[in-house]
């Protein structure tokens, strides 16, 4: 069964883009398109969607209210936050009102596509753009998904990883601190995203400070 979605953003253009990209895949579906925050609520009430994709700024409702009011009647749908790229106290406010992710609005489809599997399957997913500032911002919000995860046992060249990550060295700077290949580096960083479950740097930022790994 595809995974089937709600959209809501003020401009038509936009979510005609969006419908056209989606019908090219068949293991997702967009079952409806709302305007504002009313809309989109009305929506969900009536399809019942797996996910839910909404821009911040709308009229009438925007995203930060109508996901807080969806997060508290239907805690079970995902819902992801659209953003553009100055957004990012919006960003930490859609967080905090219950959205599981979000994308800037020009992401490619690859990561939109990922984006859409990763919160169906109740995971979090970081847009690939994020800045280093947001990261920290998330991080020191109240936004967290790691309260009932199990603990996570790292190594210390793990650990050591990761602490240069969030101070944002290089795969080849982290190689030369380390006296590591770059090759051994990146497999590291493998293992870390893979242990942490996250797609991306933004993800090993937020789950190293969330969980006293690294201190800003």
């Amino acid at each position: 069964m595809p995974i089937r979605i709600v959209l809501a953003d003020d401009h038509e253009i936009f979510r005609d883009g969006f419908q056209t990209m989606l019908k090219k895949h068949s293991n997702v579906e967009l079952i409806g398109e709302a305007e504002n925050g009313k809309e989109l609520i009305e929506l969900v009430e009536k399809f019942n969607p797996d996910v839910i994709i909404t821009d911040i700024k709308m009229p009438k409702m925007d995203g930060v209210e109508a996901t807080k009011i969806l997060s508290g009647r239907f805690p079970e749908i995902g819902v992801i936050a659209l953003s553009m790229f100055d957004e990012d106290d919006l960003v930490v406010d859609m967080l905090e009102a219950g959205a599981k992710g979000y994308l800037i609005k020009n992401a490619a489809k690859h990561e939109i596509l990922e984006a859409i599997r990763t919160v169906y399957e109740k995971g979090t997913y970081y847009c690939q753009h994020t800045s280093h500032k947001l990261a920290q911002m998330i991080a020191k919000s109240k936004f967290n998904p790691y309260k009932k995860a199990k603990k996570i046992e790292f190594t210390k060249r793990e650990i050591d990883i990761i602490r240069l990550i969030c101070a944002e060295y290089s795969n080849k700077e982290m190689g030369t601190q380390l006296n590591l290949s770059v090759r051994t580096v990146e497999g590291y960083r493998d293992k870390i995203l893979e242990k942490m479950e996250v797609k991306n740097t933004a993800g090993i930022v937020v789950y190293a400070i969330k969980n006293g790994i690294y201190k800003i």
